[in-house]
């Protein structure tokens, strides 16, 4: 068996429930390790057809014991809907799942938020595991619970609050993960330097400066701190009604380009390090910033390796639209998380519809 290490934990305490990020190598394989987080004797493995082949068999003969089902459904963004949610339930139903059975996610974001979102609601809530697989759903997706599907007017619009028993990101599973994918993670965790500012977006820029991999030595603190600067967030306010929502820096813009292309030209992380871009430039036609900071994050973002323009074939005034259909509405305003410096971002509902329309014709002309 390969040599089983744990880098880090990260408790996440809620009023009513804690659980563990485990942040290791090797985990999949110790089979005593995937054991000791589940209590069910029913199991119900949901993972897709791009991460099945690499890492189902370990997880699975782990729950030889157990009833442990298994459903594969296809990768993508575009496949969290209605129709792959059903398919869980489907398979719940048919298998005889009861209510102390156990979903365990095994993939990206897209597979962690459907799971979730079927964990919360099938027979009114069962237990869940979220392994994530991708460097995004390590250190954004499965953390925190937030669940649900996209809807084809818009994006996350149908979901729930719900918590895991556990999350276990093995880095082991970063190793299979494409190269752009990879880059995709790092929009998030340039989002949390920029929510954390100091030392955080200092240790995180130099890194990327000697160039940032899966085999940087770097990459396990950098998750924990993303985790756990995510944790304190959540255990602050779970459900969403006030400072959590600066973790949607940038998501605005993000979210609204994704419905837009109808989530083909982008993976969700670059969509976010074009809002990033978009929320800086913004924060600079607001006279929050000066443009020293919309370079700074330019170039933090060119060191990822990620996109930070609103490409030109893209109609504004259609983005704009698409914008308003957005959560993150209150009151009939969409507020905006801009930045007053690294470390200080805050909502801001008061944007008027020019000077958004002027942020976002910056950003694609780069102005």
């Amino acid at each position: 068996m390969a040599n089983f290490e744990i880098y880090d934990r990260v408790d996440v305490s809620l009023t009513e429930h804690q659980y563990p990020i485990v942040i290791c190598r090797n985990g999949l394989q110790n089979p005593h390790f995937l054991q000791s987080l589940v209590t069910s004797s029913q199991i119900l493995i949901v993972t897709n057809k791009t991460i099945a082949p690499f890492y189902l068999k370990y997880v699975q003969s782990a729950f030889t014991k157990n009833q442990c089902d298994v459903l594969i459904l296809e990768d993508g963004e575009q496949y969290k809907n209605q129709q792959s949610l059903f398919a869980i339930y489907d398979a719940l139903i048919q298998k005889k799942h009861h209510r102390d059975t156990t979903l365990i996610a095994l993939g990206g974001g897209v597979i962690g938020d459907m799971t979730g979102f079927a964990a919360s609601t099938y027979q009114r809530g069962v237990k869940l595991i979220q392994i994530p697989t991708t460097l995004l759903s390590q250190i954004d997706a499965s953390v925190g619970g937030k669940t649900g599907i996209n809807h084809p007017l818009g994006k996350n619009m149908i979901g729930s609050f719900y918590q895991p028993q556990s999350v276990v990101i093995d880095l082991n599973t970063l190793n299979t993960l494409p190269e752009r994918e990879f880059r995709a993670g790092l929009a998030e965790m340039i989002k949390y330097a920029l929510l954390a500012g100091d030392q955080f977006f200092k240790f995180l820029s130099e890194a990327l400066r000697q160039g940032l991999t899966t085999k940087s030595s770097q990459l396990p603190q950098l998750i924990a701190e993303c985790c756990r600067i995510k944790a304190q967030y959540v255990e602050t306010d779970e459900k969403e009604s006030g400072q959590r929502a600066l973790l949607n820096l940038g998501h605005t813009f993000a979210h609204a380009l994704e419905t837009y292309t109808n989530y083909q030209q982008w993976l969700h992380g670059e969509a976010v390090a074009i809002g990033l871009y978009c929320a800086a430039v913004l924060s600079y036609k607001m006279h929050l910033v000066d443009e020293q900071l919309v370079e700074q994050v330019e170039q933090i973002l060119q060191l990822a390796g990620l996109p930070h323009k609103i490409p030109r074939s893209i109609n504004l005034e259609k983005l704009k639209e698409l914008m308003q259909s957005d959560k993150k509405i209150k009151n009939n305003r969409l507020r905006f998380v801009l930045i007053n410096k690294p470390g200080d971002c805050y909502l801001e509902s008061e944007v008027t519809e020019d000077c958004l329309y002027n942020a976002l014709v910056a950003a694609v002309r780069g102005e």
